[in-house]
């Protein structure tokens, strides 16, 4: 069993899917970064100058607080405006792997395209052969 495992976290599949964890996971921060510190203040600035991220509904009485830490400190919040921060860090994520996966498949194609045309073109004749075809177009030009 302990060699089936070890054959198992040897194949390259395993070790690629943890490195796209591993990045994932750190890619996530960037983004998390770009909504929060950029995207979101300029989408406050037109919407008024608010900010999504303290946008709450108190559900119950006891609430009273102006930013979200302290009213989920009094209680129980439905905080859509950390949810809408959330979906917009969603939707930037989406449209960034699109992009990449866009472009890796636009040089994917032109790479086969480079392959196809270099299969499809015939190989050049050997330096013999072309020595002799010219001797042969300069014997029935005399």
């Amino acid at each position: 069993m302990l060699n089936e495992f070890k054959t198992f976290i040897a194949r390259g599949n395993v070790m690629d899917l943890a490195v796209g964890v591993i990045i994932g996971a750190a890619f996530n921060k960037i983004v998390e970064s770009v909504v929060n510190d950029l995207v979101m203040p300029v989408v406050g600035a037109i919407f008024g100058g608010f900010d999504f991220s303290n946008y709450f509904l108190p559900l119950s009485s006891n609430v009273t607080a102006v930013s979200l830490a302290a009213a989920r400190e009094q209680g129980a919040v439905f905080a859509y405006g950390s949810f809408l921060t959330v979906v917009i860090n969603f939707l930037i994520l989406a449209w960034i792997i699109f992009l990449m996966v866009k472009g890796v498949n636009k040089i994917r194609a032109s790479v086969e395209r480079q392959q196809a045309a270099a299969e499809a073109a015939p190989a050049p004749p050997p330096e013999d052969i072309k020595l002799l075809s010219e001797i042969r177009d300069l014997l029935k030009a005399r």
